[in-house]
């Protein structure tokens, strides 16, 4: 092993990279070609410089010694499991000559000036046969050193270089495999290769959206380098990725960005090609370090660039590269653009199974091939402002880690076993203390007793845990996108099949009539849900045309509650508010420049933040024409862009439309005789699609999945809206133990007295409040009623007003 703490920074540099060409050239063994190759290749030390002072063509030094290497052939013995490096008896020699020089000079570190004297000291040694025949020799060296160091020139001092302070090499990360496997992007690759290889604008900028794989390009290009994968002109090459917040970091006085830029492109430029410059999310260099009166990081680069002495491989977004990069149009043409588009599901799939093993690995659980599907498949359709493959691999990630958390934490009898055993200690420490012995001994053998059996049922969890396997399927995955979004995914278990075969029934557990309206509904959310819908388009959209009062908005929230769990689900929109042209900024955002830009609009706001709701735009025929057309685009595509240009995704909503267009129309034609019920009613309909079509469009009304129409309340449907009212008055008394029953008149008075034929069932809500809630919440504020009272309703026909009978716990009727 060799001991680092021996070696100056730059001698470091040299031989941290052995891993990297054992692996360029699939062999084990570091032998004194390895030793004399590396020196060269990286350029900036003071042997390098040795050579190109001493030889006639350095160049033609490397070439012969790559030859060298190649010569040595594919060495069979594979590398050891630790990284270990096997060192010919030549190297070791080499390197024990290197440090007697060192001594002999009186330095304290071993540098690469060293290593070539050592080299020419171990003259059977195949470097030194290089070396010799390019008119080197021992003499010649230490004259050159002493030129060297008597006019201040470049001895290597113990400090580090700027490529080691600035730069991450990736290369040496891919030998330690330290970088996640890059699958697929072959082309992109390719595309990245054929570009570093022209002779002039060599320099690609991967663009992409976040999350697609731009810096994976980056590590990809590292492995094949270090796999020798790569065409000629680009082996050996080191990659190193520009770190901008360490060039940034501690740069107090002005210059002192300007002076380590400048080194860090000098330092590239010594290495004459050898190093390939990566700057992740390159938008970073334009304006970097800028102060008053000085130059920014991009000022810097672009005459290195121009001259192609510095190779530069950036990666940015879309958005961040037209913001900055194409404005700078000196740098943008010394930049050819790569573009990279999210993979497709397939493509994601195989990414994400690449890497599976890194993160079943890391975890410690096993990860199913459906999970890996369902991870890819539900962000796909549900996680709408990420990208593919970076949403799938986080879902994979934090459902691992969630897989591995919970098998650490205890069951419930375990914990109480625990409760008891601190409890148990406790009072024996209360009893000795109190010198009540003899209860002490008694409590004592009572807490080995607990000892015995939590240590019995802790070592039993423990040997289940060691055996239960730990592994993510696709539950797992479904539960994690329901945490992230809200959007019920496991909905196609057995329960939500179960709710979607029985919506109508769990509809009218909650809505009174309007069967038909309900059938409709409830078919078009069925198709929906078993995945025969477009999958762009939203889950469902509906026009509910009917006169005011028939129960088209209690629908809406009924849907909501019953599909998304909540009545809060509900996105409710008074479209009447919409009426002015301008009203659409409301709607969708104010357009930059405007007042309220930044705030987002009422409608994409309320679905970005609950992607799974019901939206109820009331009162459509209101809206000014120019909200219309926006909603030719939300039902037909299931989304919109709103004001700061993010798309809002509207897939797993439900769109209702209502609407009393047609209504005056009906009214004028109910005491009309002549037709039989049926045929009245499917005139009735005909009207009012007449007068719909008056009023909107045809592609509007095309692109509804349903156009539903109301028909009218009867008495007895108001009688069994009251009985709903009845029933959520109950559940809110539930607390206070308190039941209220109300008898047959008193909710015939009630539903007489809350029906109207102009106005529906709408004041039946008010007459219920005044002559049932507003009464009762009088007397419990007296007192008159307390918790465990049942309430008896009736009517007083004479005076026309209800009658509560209080009921006390001892009286209450069986």
């Amino acid at each position: 092993m060799l001991n680092m703490q021996d070696y100056s920074a730059k001698a470091q540099e040299v031989l941290n990279t052995i891993p990297v060409i054992l692996a360029r050239y699939k062999q084990t063994q570091m032998t004194s070609e390895h030793i004399l190759l590396l020196i060269t290749e990286h350029g900036s030390n003071a042997g390098f410089e040795i050579i190109e002072k001493l030889a006639p063509d350095v160049a033609a030094v490397k070439r012969d010694t790559e030859r060298a290497v190649r010569e040595l052939g594919m060495q069979s013995a594979p590398m050891a499991p630790t990284g270990q490096i096997f060192i010919t008896p030549d190297a070791y020699r080499i390197l024990d000559e290197a440090k007697k020089e060192a001594a002999r000079m009186q330095d304290n570190k071993i540098g690469c000036e060293h290593l070539i004297l050592g080299i020419l000291r171990v003259e059977s040694s195949g470097a030194a046969k290089i070396l010799a025949r390019h008119g080197l020799s021992v003499e010649k060296v230490y004259t050159t050193i002493k030129e060297q160091r008597s006019s201040g020139g470049t001895a290597e001092k113990d400090n580090l270089g700027a490529l080691q302070k600035f730069t991450i090499d990736l290369c040496e990360m891919a030998v330690k495999g330290e970088l996640m496997p890059v699958i697929g992007r072959d082309d992109e690759i390719r595309r990245v290769i054929q570009i570093l290889g022209r002779k002039t604008k060599n320099n690609p900028v991967v663009v992409g959206d976040p999350g697609v794989g731009k810096t994976a390009i980056a590590e990809g290009l590292a492995q094949r380098i270090v796999e020798g994968n790569i065409p000629e002109y680009l082996k050996g090459k080191r990659l190193l990725s520009l770190d901008m917040g360490r060039m940034i970091a501690g740069t107090k006085f002005r210059g002192e960005f300007e002076e380590r830029m400048k080194a860090v492109i000098d330092a590239v430029k010594k290495q004459q090609g050898e190093i390939l410059l990566f700057v992740d999310e390159l938008h970073t260099v334009v304006g970097a370090g800028a102060t008053e009166g000085s130059m920014d990081a991009a000022n810097l680069m672009k005459p290195a660039l121009a001259r192609g002495e510095l190779r530069c491989m950036g990666a940015t977004t879309l958005e961040d590269y037209r913001k900055y990069v194409e404005k700078d149009k000196a740098l943008e043409r010394r930049f050819q653009m790569v573009m990279i588009e999210e993979p497709s599901v397939e493509d994601a799939i195989e990414i994400v199974n690449g890497i599976r093993p890194v993160f079943e690995k890391h975890h410690q659980v096993k990860i199913t091939q459906k999970a890996v599907e369902a991870a890819v498949k539900m962000s796909k359709q549900y996680i709408s402002e990420r990208f593919l493959p970076d949403k799938a691999i986080d879902l994979i990630d934090e459902a691992a880690s969630r897989v591995k958390i919970e098998n650490t934490y205890f069951p419930g009898d375990l914990l109480n076993l625990e409760k008891e055993k601190q409890l148990k200690e406790k009072e024996v420490e209360e009893s000795a203390t109190l010198e009540n012995y003899e209860q002490a001994a008694r409590l004592k053998a009572e807490l080995e007793e607990t000892r015995n059996r939590y240590q019995a049922r802790y070592d039993e969890w423990k040997k289940t845990q060691e055996t239960k396997p730990k592994v993510v399927n696709e539950f797992v995955i479904a539960q994690l996108v329901e945490k992230w979004t809200g959007i019920p995914t496991t909905r196609m278990l057995h329960s939500e099949r179960e709710k979607a075969l029985n919506l109508e029934a769990m509809i009218h557990q909650k809505y009174v009539n309007q069967v038909d309206a309900v059938n409709a509904l409830a078919q078009s959310i069925r198709r929906s849900k078993a995945g025969l819908k477009d999958p762009k388009r939203p889950t469902g959209s509906f026009l509910f045309l009917g006169p005011s009062g028939v129960g088209k908005t209690e629908l809406a929230k009924v849907l909501a509650e019953i599909l998304c769990g909540s009545s809060e689900a509900l996105v409710r929109i008074d479209m009447s508010e919409y009426s002015e042209k301008i009203a659409v900024s409301r709607l969708i955002g104010a357009s930059p420049g405007y007042v309220g830009y930044e705030e987002g609009g009422q409608l994409t706001e309320a679905v970005r933040r609950r992607p799974f709701s019901v939206v109820l735009m009331d009162e459509i025929e209101k809206a000014h024409p120019e909200v219309i057309h926006i909603l030719l685009q939300l039902l037909e595509d299931g989304q919109l862009t709103d004001g700061q240009g993010h798309t809002v995704d509207f897939k797993n909503t439900v769109i209702i439309l209502t609407s009393n267009i047609g209504t005056e129309q009906l009214s004028k034609r109910q005491h009309r005789v002549g037709f039989a019920a049926d045929s009245e009613e499917l005139e009735k309909d005909k009207l009012v699609m007449d007068e719909l079509k008056k009023y909107f469009k045809p592609e509007l009304i095309n692109r509804l999945d349903n156009i539903i129409i109301f028909r009218n309340l009867k008495p007895e449907d108001v009688q069994k809206i009251v009985d709903l009212m009845l029933e959520r008055l109950n559940e809110r008394l539930v607390d206070k133990h308190i039941k209220v029953d109300m008898t047959e008149r008193a909710k015939d008075f009630l539903a007489k007295k809350g029906f109207d034929e102009s106005f529906g069932a709408r004041p039946l809500r008010r007459v219920f409040e005044k002559h049932v809630e507003v009464p009762l919440s009088d007397m419990l504020l007296e007192g008159t009623i307390e918790e465990n009272n049942d309430i008896s309703v009736d009517l007083d026909e004479e005076a026309e007003r209800l009658l509560f009978q209080i009921h006390q716990p001892d009286t209450r009727r069986v």
